[in-house]
């Protein structure tokens, strides 16, 4: 006979946080939201850690290289999609890790040939004054000038003049040489006035710039997640297919963390896959796991070895997998049940693993009721695909501007892997959809005010810590009157052109 929960299943959306006492210390510069990413055992630190408990979601329209550098400046980390070739993701993981802070791979670059006419097209496209003049033209090649908007004026040379007439030539630059330190780079700009350095070899060839608005920027960065080497943090998504191949060239290429993308994680494809990276690697490559929905497939994932458990099934904006094949939990109530299992698991077994909720997050509040229910960081998608660093198209939509999203389980992605229960190598019906979100900016910006709510509200619960949220929150249920209530009512509200 079937088993039936004896409750329904409920979303964040139907919950509340009731304050809890504040001392004089909950103040919102007093909260850390740094947490475990991987597992650990009691008494030891876990191999990585975040910043911030936001991860950006393993889809097509989310995390490429550019999210995965704007998310790990704030102290998060992206799961690059893995449903690209795997040449295509090991370069995107590779330029994450090629990205040192501080030292900028030249992006805009020109030949001795090239003319004015050139100089201002390739500052239209990329918005960058710098430009290096090297050899061929690449980003490497060998340097011999450099053309900032100081070497010009447009009323007094014509647009075919060429570049070597007037850049400013090697001989006169001030460079430093490959293996300089960030820090004597930036004592060199200093020292001599500089606005940019040049990074060269011993052959002359150009390998980075360091710039001195940089150094300013980084300040405003101190969250910023990196590894022993100064290098940005950054995961991966794969599958239960060709992992035996993309894994080794995800490592290769210096894939911090790797997470089997599916969307349902309960199976023993995941575990085949798991045992194939112990196997081969041992504990040296971290991978999470999911996606489950109650105790009994996260005690299976951890048995097999996953260094996180992802939850949620259905719950996602652009998810239909409820609707097309009925299976699915609310993401409140899978999320609380999850935390138990792995508090249970902990105090067995003395190895803590870390639960990711990923679904479900329609407001900010959600965020905190997420991680007060025991989730130790979320997965965003659509979040994180309103953003510019976001890989899709920003597009005007009756007036207003958006963000083309669309689901990996859609046909647009046909992202067949992640829905894989061992048939056919096809997308056998689609799981997801093609959709807008409105357009929000940038990343800093957004993430700064997300956190900031999320620690404002944790100082209403009296913690300065997850952990601490997480014993001391008091949640309650709500009524559909009640969220009613919550928001604006009774009033007739101005049109916000009004106010302006």
């Amino acid at each position: 006979m079937a088993f039936y929960f004896e409750e329904p299943s409920h979303t964040f959306n139907e919950y509340l946080l009731v304050p809890g006492y504040s001392s004089a210390e909950c103040r919102a510069e007093n909260v850390s939201l740094k947490t475990p990413l991987v597992k650990f055992k009691k008494g030891e630190e876990p191999a990585l850690s975040l910043n911030i408990p936001l991860v950006s979601a393993i889809m097509q329209a989310v995390s490429d290289d550019n999210m995965a550098i704007a998310l790990a400046k704030e102290g998060g980390v992206s799961f690059i999609y893995g449903s690209q070739s795997i040449e295509s993701q090991a370069a995107m993981v590779r330029r994450v890790k090629n990205y040192k802070a501080g030292f900028v791979p030249s992006d805009s670059n020109l030949s001795p040939d090239s003319t004015l006419k050139d100089v201002l097209e390739l500052k239209e496209k990329t918005g960058h004054a710098t430009m290096a003049v090297t050899e061929d033209g690449t980003a490497n090649g060998k340097l011999l000038g450099v053309v900032t908007g100081r070497d010009y004026r447009i009323s007094r040379l014509s647009m075919d003049t060429k570049v070597s007439v007037f850049m400013t030539p090697f001989e006169k630059l001030i460079c430093a040489d490959l293996g300089t330190s960030l820090k004597e780079c930036n004592d060199m700009i200093w020292d001599n006035k500089l606005n940019s350095l040049p990074v060269v070899d011993a052959e002359q060839r150009l390998h980075y710039f360091v710039f001195r608005k940089d150094y300013e920027n980084r300040k405003k960065n101190p969250n910023e997640l990196l590894d022993e080497n100064k290098r940005y943090i950054v995961g991966a998504g794969i599958n239960t297919r060709d992992y035996a191949t993309r894994v080794p060239a995800l490592v290769e290429a210096g894939a911090d963390v790797l997470c089997i993308d599916s969307s349902e994680g309960f199976s023993e494809w995941q575990k085949l896959t798991i045992d194939w990276i112990r196997e081969n690697y041992g504990d040296t490559v971290k991978v999470g796991a999911g996606n489950v929905v109650d105790a009994e497939g996260f005690r299976f994932l951890a048995e097999c070895g996953a260094d996180f458990v992802k939850i949620g099934i259905g719950g996602g904006s652009i998810c239909i997998t409820r609707e097309q094949k009925g299976i699915g939990r609310g993401q409140a109530t899978a999320t609380i049940e999850v935390a138990k299992a792995r508090d249970e698991y902990f105090k067995e077994t003395g190895i803590y693993v870390p639960i990711c909720s990923d679904g479900g997050i329609v407001h900010d509040y959600h965020m905190t009721l997420a991680l007060a229910m025991g989730s130790d960081f979320i997965m965003l998608g659509r979040y994180f695909s309103r953003f510019d660093e976001s890989p899709t198209n920003k597009v005007q939509i009756n007036g207003q501007y958006m963000k083309e999203y669309w689901g990996e389980g859609s046909a647009r992605a046909r992202n067949w892997q992640r829905y894989d229960m061992g048939g056919d190598s096809k997308l056998s019906f689609e799981e997801g959809v093609d959709s807008y979100v409105p357009y929000a900016g940038s990343l800093k910006d957004n993430v700064g005010l997300s956190l900031s709510k999320i620690k404002h509200t944790m100082c209403n619960c009296g913690a300065l810590t997850i952990p601490e949220l997480q014993q001391k929150a008091k949640i309650t249920l709500v009524s559909a009157t009640s969220i009613v209530e919550g928001g604006a009512h009774d009033v007739v509200l101005k049109d916000s052109k009004e106010q302006k």
